[in-house]
């Protein structure tokens, strides 16, 4: 009985809310591109985020390097990789955003 009050419950919001979230379709003549505005600070979150990991991957890998110097070759693959990944983070940020934006 319990699943059926709130799931009757549920019907009803969204029956209350739906009509008034599909009216909103005009757009009033002095908006805000705010796709654009919020797409450059989520581009900037990327670029730094992905200069951080970049540079956390480095340091890491040199200290590797400096430790054990017999395992260059397999901490050279797990770096190029790494870098490869975290950089490709970055790019898709910019081609969703190159996407949306037009």
């Amino acid at each position: 009985m319990r699943r059926l009050a709130l799931f009757l419950l549920a019907v009803c919001a969204i029956s209350v809310f739906a009509p008034a979230a599909f009216a909103a379709d005009q757009v009033p003549a002095s908006t805000v591109n705010w796709v654009a505005i919020t797409s450059g600070f989520a581009m900037a979150i990327a670029s730094a985020a992905g200069g951080y990991a970049q540079a956390v991957a480095t340091a890491s890998a040199c200290e590797g390097l400096a430790r054990n110097p017999g395992a260059a070759a397999a901490i050279r693959f797990a770096l190029i990789l790494a870098l490869v990944l975290i950089e490709s983070m970055a790019l898709y940020t910019f081609a969703i955003i190159f996407i949306k934006v037009k």
